[in-house]
């Protein structure tokens, strides 16, 4: 298979494991995701393989969503395997994917890596984001806010995540995509807020 056909079986793999998410991470967030780290990876000249094909498998095996992590870790390198991938590739897609989560608090060791979170981070703002931020909060049975008791919320989560991914953005491209998001979330935030009362 040469690198292309190797991606689009990695999209159908991805389609069987997310096709059926309602969390937000779905399979057009891993869509999306794909497509935001191609242009960026052009724009900061680094592997477009290992980006593209990092973004697609990047929730793979993330404790959220999966309850064995490294059965589903070791299930995606024995397919990476059977389509051709080489062994450099794999131990890239997975040096480039193993510090995306912004729960690790960890910053990716490669450029590559840094690319793949950034454009999960910039997902994960702007009207996207914050559909994702209820659909998450909606399936993990949370309030989308409340008067006294806040801390457990969905708004709440903008406050303790979303609007600090600007600021840990790595990239120059990526730092440009996500402001015009960033100044999104935070007009809707003061919007809810006002209809709330």
């Amino acid at each position: 298979m040469n690198q292309n056909e190797q991606i689009l079986a990695i999209q159908a793999y991805c389609q069987k494991l997310f096709g059926k998410d309602s969390t937000g991470h779905d399979f057009f967030h891993l869509k999306r995701v794909a497509r935001l780290a191609s242009q960026i990876a052009k724009q900061e000249n680094a592997n477009t393989f290992i980006c593209v094909s990092g973004a697609w498998l990047h929730d793979v095996g993330d404790h959220k969503l999966f309850d064995a992590p490294a059965r589903a870790l070791n299930d995606m390198d024995k397919f990476l395997t059977s389509i051709q991938v080489s062994k450099e590739d794999i131990q890239a897609i997975h040096q480039a994917i193993e510090n995306i989560s912004f729960s690790k608090g960890k910053i990716p060791s490669s450029i590559e890596g840094k690319i793949i979170q950034d454009a999960d981070r910039i997902d994960a703002i702007g009207a996207i984001g914050i559909a994702r931020t209820f659909a998450y909060g909606g399936a993990k049975g949370r309030l989308m806010y409340h008067d006294v008791e806040k801390q457990d919320t969905s708004l709440q989560h903008f406050y303790d995540k979303i609007l600090h991914l600007k600021d840990t953005l790595h990239t120059d491209a990526a730092k440009k995509l996500a402001e015009e998001r960033h100044a999104f979330v935070e007009a809707f935030i003061e919007q809810f807020l006002e209809e709330w009362g």
